[in-house]
């Protein structure tokens, strides 16, 4: 276990441990609640994806949006970074690319809130085999 030498390690650490504990209490209703995946893989860093994961997660909580932030690895747009991934209950995921901090305010205010899409979004370029049929 890390020592603790200051208040800021300490906040730090009750910071991580209660979203552990959000995440495992989430868990079971996850459909139910607006998911928002952020592309963190080296290329996503880079271009600041965890400082607009830092974003979701303050933003939704401050305004009592019942949302879980994860995580994921490349999302193969790596032109496009940051993306991330945001799923509202009983639809399909909708990729964003491009996500600065202004087009994360507006996701979460026009699309997560009220439905209405935002500039930005990664069109689907394959087909499923089931979508032949």
């Amino acid at each position: 276990m890390a020592k603790i030498k200051s208040l800021a390690d300490l906040q730090k650490m009750k910071a991580d441990v209660q979203n552990k504990v959000d995440l495992r209490e989430k868990g079971d209703a996850v459909d139910k609640l607006v998911q928002v995946k952020v592309s963190m893989a080296t290329c996503g860093i880079a271009s600041g994806a965890k400082q607009i994961m830092e974003f979701f997660m303050d933003e939704l909580d401050k305004r009592n949006i019942g949302a879980v932030v994860t995580q994921t690895g490349c999302m193969g747009y790596c032109y496009a970074e940051p993306t991330i991934e945001v799923t509202l209950p009983g639809q399909e995921p909708v990729v964003y690319g491009y996500v600065d901090q202004s087009k994360a305010d507006d996701i979460i205010e026009k699309y997560i809130k009220n439905g209405e899409l935002v500039d930005g979004i990664i069109p689907q370029n394959y087909e499923t085999i089931d979508d032949k049929k």
